[in-house]
């Protein structure tokens, strides 16, 4: 015997009822599952293509950004085989083919499917920079051809370009302050600015410049020299300046050069005594932060002696500074810049830590103690150097010359005092993340990413808000069609 027409209903009625039910009962879970997954995870690659080596780095930070700037962590670094790309003048599209080993690294880290969304920019320094001066047509060759590699890979290629010498100074402050919670920090579950804060200067010293950025106490009287930026709603002002050729290498490239100019045999007061070394001349005069007269013969050899006298490496040092310019100008460092008086703690990193990490002097001591440690390592003998540092060849008989420019520099240049010399950290890294301006400026470039489409996120909320109701409305009209059913049902 079939079903009456009523248990048909019935039966009908109770399905759409599930099924309805059912449906709403996906809708909260899927609705729930987009509120509590975690934020989607963006990726950017920067290359730090610096004066004698290229660096990758890959930074990531969650999608929801906090007050406009996406809060950034470093996840991968990768050392560049070979020089830096301003070494490539003979052959740009070796410059290229140098960066892809560490962008395959770089992303096999990011998940495929983001490839194409991934901010990624190559930043050139001070070595790129003298290349523009010197050749600039090798110049544009070299950043075409890196900009041809990078182009033809699955990223969001944002370009290659010389960064000026006040950005990378302003980039470096903004990645210390950020790493040192000084921008941002994450308080009671959420993340905040810090009420108390203390800003901290920054110390870059590279191959070929070096920068000093910091917040001073009174307001900033070139604006040639001052940066402002925005980030987590709050604005800053600093003072930043970059010096071109007073780099570590393009320093004592200089210094060997100006040593060089009467004679062909050198008695290099910062070399050594017993170091004894034939180069050939033309390499130092390549350079366009050496001189060059025309009555040079840059064919011929120089024989270099070390003589390891510590009181003529910091007299050679200072002739390749203009001090007699800011002569009782308080607000002057060297060669007429305008700098006003360094004020609070410094992060001093690259060949600032490099140097001082070789000599131990990273633990804050005292000056007295600093400048005693490199005068007795620039007395040395030469045959113990080697013997005490094996391995070390390289940068060896370097090390006297640049702690001891480092020393001029600092006191002389930057105006530091030993009152304040404690305020100095020389540091590699902060929190774990490598100090540079390559992550300065990913921070203030995740200010111009769009974070996840807001409206969109409303209208796909709106929809299954709307959906919920519709589906919840089916099911009461099933579940009293049912109950109406069976209520005539049972009066028959």
């Amino acid at each position: 015997m079939g079903l009456s027409w009523k248990e048909r209903v019935f039966i009908a009625l109770l399905g759409i009822a599930a099924a309805s039910g059912l449906t709403m009962l996906i809708l909260i879970l899927v609705k729930a599952t987009d509120v509590f997954l975690p934020a989607d995870t963006k990726f950017g690659i920067v290359f730090d293509a610096g004066s004698s080596h290229t660096s990758l780095f890959v930074y990531q930070w969650p999608a929801n950004k906090e007050k406009d700037t996406g809060v950034v962590s470093q996840a991968l670094t990768c050392q560049i085989e070979g020089p830096g790309i301003a070494s490539y003048t003979s052959d740009p599209t070796q410059a290229g083919e140098s960066l892809k080993g560490c962008l395959e690294e770089a992303l096999a880290l990011i998940p495929q499917t983001q490839h194409q969304e991934t901010p990624t920019f190559l930043g050139a320094t001070a070595g790129m920079r003298l290349l523009s001066q010197k050749n600039s047509s090798q110049a544009r060759d070299i950043l075409a051809a890196v900009s041809q590699t990078l182009s033809n890979s699955p990223v969001d290629f944002w370009g290659a370009k010389i960064l000026a010498g006040q950005d990378e100074g302003a980039f470096g402050w903004i990645t210390i302050n950020y790493v040192l919670g000084m921008l941002l920090k994450y308080s009671s579950g959420q993340w905040i600015l810090p009420e108390e804060r203390t800003l901290v200067g920054a110390l870059d010293l590279g191959g070929a410049s070096t920068q000093i950025s910091f917040a001073p106490q009174g307001p900033i009287l070139d604006q040639s020299t001052q940066a402002t930026f925005r980030l987590y709603g709050a604005n800053y002002s600093i003072y930043t300046h970059s010096y071109l050729c007073f780099g570590r290498d393009q320093v004592l490239t200089r210094l060997l050069a100006k040593l060089a100019q009467n004679s062909s045999l050198v008695r290099h007061p910062c070399y050594h005594s017993g170091y004894l070394a034939t180069l050939p001349l033309a390499p130092l005069h390549e350079s366009p932060c050496v001189h060059t007269t025309d009555s040079l013969n840059l064919t011929q050899n120089l024989t270099v002696e070390g003589i390891g006298n510590p009181g003529e490496c910091v007299a050679a040092l200072r002739s390749l500074f203009n001090f007699s310019s800011c002569e009782d100008q308080e607000d002057c460092a060297f060669n007429g810049v305008y700098q006003p008086p360094v004020h609070g703690q410094f992060y001093a990193f690259s060949n600032f830590y490099y140097t001082f990490d070789f000599l131990n002097l990273t633990s804050r001591q005292p000056l007295h103690i600093v400048n005693d440690t490199v005068w007795k390592f620039c007395q040395k003998p030469w045959k113990l150097v080697e013997a005490s540092y094996p391995g070390q060849e390289r940068w060896l008989r370097d090390y006297c010359a640049s702690g001891m420019y480092i020393l001029v520099l600092l006191l002389e240049g930057y105006k530091f005092r030993e009152e304040n010399w404690p305020s100095i950290q020389f540091q590699k890294q902060a929190g774990g993340v490598d100090i540079g301006w390559t992550l300065g400026y990913m921070l203030n470039l995740t200010g111009m990413i769009p974070a996840e489409a807001l409206t969109q996120w409303r209208a796909q909320s709106y929809s299954i808000w709307m959906a919920g109701v519709v589906f919840a409305v089916l099911t009461l009209v099933a579940i009293l069609g049912a109950a109406a059913v069976q209520l005539f049902w049972t009066q028959d």
